[in-house]
């Protein structure tokens, strides 16, 4: 595909998503809850299609595409065990909601540390999210590199797309906060499953239609339509990837941090349902890319490379392959955006403001936005390293989120649950995932996520069973919620 196309892609997204961005402004944000959170005021439409474009970002169509060429229709089931779990965010999200309205909360950590009375909760768990966040930020960046290399031949280098990306993600971050990226989110996400749509069923017409295109590849590929296949998908990685998938919606903090910013419980349903709609398209179209692909060509070293030599192909209209490959590109800076958001809040209000006495906002603040940038770099560096597999780094990084699983239920449903025991766990969890994936070790040939979320469940509860818990704020917390599921979500 042609370069100077590529390039016209990038500088028409980028133009049209710095005027929506400016268009989001609504004066000068000067409180980390206007900043970071939108000041608790994003209506049900923006919020569902902003969750769907942060959650469904380059893994999708780059690493879920990638999956399904690599090992098959066990993708799909992986996947919709994901989808499974997004139920967890109609029971939780109300509670998020709720909590955050009452208290304040800016960010999840903080909640916890509010909620076990002890600030280091709040440090220790802001701390664990950004060594595991970064590398999933990493992951963007990488799929965009992979992107524009691949659609290029190479005339655009890897290199050269991560730079792009993670200077754009910085821009939008900056200019208005979480507003800016909300609403350039909103755009997005509708740009993404148009595009995406439209381009399988081309594709797949191209190929002889439905019937015929599954026919060739129960012909040419028959083990992609079974599990475990060829092998790939066997029950240990099966489990080994879903844990952690499972509880994403609520171990990723700049997932359940949008949990606090819809204006009422109407929006927050709305969220909800318009992204269980997006998401369920949008797994079915990547399903259907990855088979694509492997139709087309059987014999990529890279199956990470499926997505951009299907859209380098003659199936896919040149303006189309470049219309999609901005919305991807789009999707990925969308997920590293949020994540920026998310962590410099975690860092300037959690880290920072508790280790640091009487921090006002303004400050807070500024602390957040100058750590942006940092992350940024950080991530690039990463994303230098050109790992393979980006669905399955993105699931070793969820993993070691997912050791704080125990302590969020916790914070909702067990009154025992204590400081020392959300801090041991943590860390204590956090560390064997990192032992594990550094040494690639799997103990019974289960993933790190598996022990890591079995080694902080048992922490979690021996060590709250045998120090003191702050009962009084339990169950001011806990009576709170409770009485207001009733009257505000029950109706």
């Amino acid at each position: 595909m042609s370069n100077h196309l590529i390039w016209w892609g990038f500088g028409i997204y980028t133009a049209l998503s710095l005027y929506v961005a400016y268009l989001s402004r609504s004066g000068k944000e000067l409180t980390m809850s206007g900043y970071f959170l939108g000041n608790r005021k994003m209506n049900g439409f923006v919020s569902a299609l902003s969750y769907s474009a942060t959650t469904y970002s380059a893994f999708m169509m780059v690493g879920l595409s990638g999956l399904t060429y690599k090992g098959g229709v066990g993708a799909l089931g992986f996947e919709m065990i994901y989808f499974a779990g997004v139920s967890l965010v109609a029971f939780f999200g109300p509670r998020f909601w709720l909590a955050g309205k009452k208290y304040g909360y800016v960010t999840p950590s903080e909640m916890l540390g509010d909620r076990y009375d002890n600030k280091l909760v709040a440090v220790v768990i802001s701390l664990s999210s950004c060594i595991f966040l970064i590398p999933y930020s990493a992951v963007q960046l990488a799929g965009v590199g992979y992107l524009v290399e691949g659609m290029t031949n190479g005339g655009i280098s890897f290199t050269t797309g991560v730079i792009i990306a993670t200077i754009l993600a910085i821009v939008f971050s900056f200019i208005a906060g979480i507003r800016s990226v909300m609403w350039t989110d909103s755009l997005q996400a509708l740009l993404m499953i148009i595009a995406s749509t439209t381009v399988v069923i081309l594709v797949i017409q191209g190929l002889g239609g439905f019937g015929e295109f599954f026919a060739n590849l129960e012909k040419d590929h028959p083990e992609s339509l079974t599990v475990p296949g060829n092998g790939f998908w066997s029950l240990a990685t099966f489990i080994s990837m879903t844990v952690p998938w499972v509880f994403f919606s609520l171990s990723n903090p700049q997932v359940s941090q949008r949990l606090f910013m819809p204006s009422s419980p109407k929006s927050l349903r709305g969220m909800l349902m318009g992204f269980l709609a997006f998401g369920f398209i949008y797994t079915l179209v990547s399903v259907l890319w990855g088979f694509s692909a492997l139709s087309i060509f059987p014999g990529l070293d890279n199956p990470d490379m499926a997505t951009p030599s299907l859209l380098a192909s003659k199936f896919v209209p040149p303006v189309l392959g470049i219309i999609v490959m901005v919305a991807i590109i789009a999707a990925a800076i969308s997920t590293i955006d949020s994540i920026l958001l998310t962590l410099a809040s975690l860092f300037a209000r959690d880290v920072y403001g508790n280790l640091k006495q009487n921090v006002d906002e303004k400050r807070q603040l500024a602390i957040g936005k100058i750590i942006m940038p940092i992350i940024a770099i950080l991530a690039f560096i990463f994303a230098k390293m050109q790992l393979n597999l980006i669905g399955v780094l993105s699931v070793a990084s969820s993993a070691g989120l997912t050791v704080a699983i125990p302590a969020i239920i916790g914070v909702f449903f067990w009154k025992k649950g204590t400081a020392a025991g959300v801090i041991s766990s943590v860390i204590v969890g956090g560390l064997l995932v990192l032992i594990l994936e550094f040494t690639k070790s799997k103990p019974l040939n289960l993933g790190s996520g598996v022990w890591g979320l079995l080694i902080s469940t048992i922490l979690f509860i021996g060590i709250s069973l045998i120090t003191k818990a702050p009962t009084r704020k339990a169950e001011d917390f806990m009576g709170y919620i409770k009485k207001e599921i009733k009257t505000q979500f029950t109706k």
